[in-house]
């Protein structure tokens, strides 16, 4: 009896990976999950600030991510900050739901506190080196960028924390942004 071996590849470029999402394939789906669910889980947990949530909306963000693959567009972006914003708008979206207000009410307040140095073991996003690529920047982009994708503050928000016209709020997120991306030009 003669056995064969399959070679299974475990590893796709970012175009492959996407073309199996969109013919729905199972590896690619695995692919998909082991690569990208801990950078995901980081950048949700900032937001929510707890574990339990956090593992909730993870398996949220890759349906979505699954589902609605068609609607990524190459020209618009990388695939990797399309994903990181579903990610965050679904944190974001998660937390002013009002079954999760309601959580909140009926909640002790030691769950819901901020525990800094909990969130600093567990940074699961910094897999390029973003944080030193992040404290390049000057210290009001740093600010903006932290309160908009660690912190999950909505502009308007923002506009609010800082004391600053929303207009201006967007102006300097938009300027962060693009300075950021031309820093991560080099992890392309």
């Amino acid at each position: 009896m003669v056995s064969k071996i399959f070679n299974i590849k475990t590893n796709y470029s970012e175009d492959e990976l996407i073309a199996l999402l969109r013919e729905k394939s199972e590896s690619g789906f695995h692919h998909l999950y082991d690569h990208y669910s801990g950078a995901l889980y980081g950048v949700i947990l900032r937001i929510v600030q707890s574990k339990e949530y956090t593992e909730e909306i993870i398996q949220d963000v890759f349906m979505k991510i699954w589902n609605s693959i068609h609607q990524y567009d190459t020209a618009k972006g990388r695939f990797y900050t399309w994903m990181i914003n579903i990610a965050r708008n679904t944190a974001i979206d998660y937390l002013k739901s009002k079954s999760f207000q309601n959580e909140l009410k009926n909640q002790s307040l030691p769950d819901f506190v901020y525990n800094n140095a909990e969130l600093s073991t567990t940074n699961n996003s910094d897999f390029i080196g973003f944080s030193n690529v992040l404290e390049t920047l000057e210290s009001d982009k740093q600010e903006l960028i932290n309160l908009a994708y660690y912190q999950g503050y909505t502009q308007s928000e923002i506009s609010e924390k800082l004391n600053m016209p929303l207009g201006t709020v967007k102006t300097k997120m938009r300027n962060a942004l693009m300075k950021l991306k031309d820093l991560l030009k080099d992890y392309q």
